[in-house]
């Protein structure tokens, strides 16, 4: 596997310097400073691939270029938007960049209820919290309707938690969940929050994969022109939130998504984090049956909990043996003649990175760094017992 490391940009507190310590030889990252919906200019991608160069790495995969909210729901200018985001491929491919991770859903990227969930050895990770999800749902956003996607022990159990939560956590939740996703440009407001959701209202999970169809009937085959491979980025969590349909979620919506457009530049981001909190994915299986659609990896573990809720694992802990998926991944690669590109992903925050909150959330150096490392000593064990290295 090709071993890479999110990187977002000259503000990050990780350096490129930071990130060729710890092993990676290529760098995941995004032009954030970049509105959605709008061109990525031949001189934005330049300069940015010139900074990574210079360190000595290489930029190997944009994760992301945002999907503008009207193509999801395929409203307003949302052609113009897609005709923008074909002008960014085509930029992107000219200057040497030919993976782009993405993905479709709806108004927010993954979502946690805890930022900084503290575990028993004093390190923090990230975790979504069904209860917590409850209290922001029925309590503080006061979605209309939210009871009827909660079990009576959840709700029971929710009604407990907001009546002894003080006001600086429950303002605390709502920011986790609203003001907690990195790279964002724009902080979201409860008011505008509420008016994008609305936007859904009458959006169905049939009708969102209907416009996702569309899009990628317009953009892959301008990419397979260009020689750039698509790679979808699972919904996380997998399940529907907020009263918003999740449509990439399981084996079947894959099956769904590679049957949109028969082309390799149709591609997946196989999160082991975000298929691995549904229970009913089998993660080594779905890699040997899409193998040849896989074009990025993000290596982690959660561990699934009885209601629903998870959180952030060791890379080699948690529901999922990776082990098992380690192995399947190299097989592939064996199989088809190819390195896929990897990131460790949500590493804890520990040791010295406690003593600051400079990082974004999951994206500490120090807990990265010893994921990556499990993960290279696994991969090599895996060869090895393969007698492919």
């Amino acid at each position: 596997m090709l071993q890479t490391w999110r990187w977002y940009g000259p503000d990050d507190s990780v350096t490129l310097s930071n990130i060729k310590q710890a092993g990676a030889k290529g760098v995941v990252t995004a032009l954030h400073h970049i509105q959605n919906g709008e061109v990525w200019t031949v001189k934005e991608i330049s300069e940015r691939k010139r900074i990574i160069e210079d360190s000595g790495l290489i930029w190997s995969v944009v994760e992301s270029v945002p999907i503008h909210e009207s193509i999801k729901t395929q409203t307003g200018d949302f052609y113009n938007r897609i005709e923008n985001y074909k002008q960014s491929l085509i930029n992107l491919a000219s200057c040497g960049i030919y993976t782009v991770c993405y993905n479709f859903m709806p108004v927010l990227d993954w979502t946690r209820t805890h930022l900084f969930w503290q575990l028993e050895d004093g390190s923090t990770a990230l975790r979504f919290d069904k209860i917590e999800m409850a209290v922001f749902e029925c309590y503080i956003m006061n979605r209309i309707g939210a009871e009827k996607d909660y079990t009576k022990e959840v709700l029971e159990a929710a009604k407990i938690r907001f009546s002894n939560m003080k006001p600086q956590e429950k303002q605390q939740l709502e920011d986790n969940i609203l003001k907690g996703l990195p790279g964002t440009v724009d902080d979201l407001t409860m008011p505008v929050f509420k008016e994008m959701i609305a936007q859904y209202n009458t959006i169905t999970h049939k009708e969102l994969k209907s416009n996702l169809s569309y899009f990628l009937n317009e953009i892959v085959p301008v990419a397979e022109k260009i020689g750039v491979k698509m790679a979808i980025h699972p919904d996380d969590p997998p399940f529907d939130i907020l009263g918003l349909p999740r449509i990439i979620k399981s084996e079947k919506d894959i099956e769904d998504l590679v049957g949109f457009i028969d082309s390799t530049s149709n591609g997946i981001t196989f999160c082991t984090g975000s298929l691995g909190a549904n229970p009913e994915n089998n993660l080594p299986k779905m890699i040997r049956k899409f193998g040849k659609h896989i074009h990025f990896l993000h290596l982690r573990s959660v561990r699934r909990e009885e209601n629903g809720s998870f959180y952030e694992d060791n890379h080699l802990d948690g529901s999922s043996d990776m082990f098992e998926i380690v192995k399947a991944v190299l097989e592939i690669q064996n199989k088809n003649g190819i390195s896929l590109p990897m990131r460790p992903d949500h590493g804890h925050q520990m040791l010295d990175d406690l003593k600051t909150n400079e990082a974004y959330p999951g994206y500490t150096a120090i807990g990265r760094l010893r994921g990556l490392a499990e993960i290279r000593g696994l991969e090599l064990g895996v060869l090895r017992s393969m007698a492919i290295f």
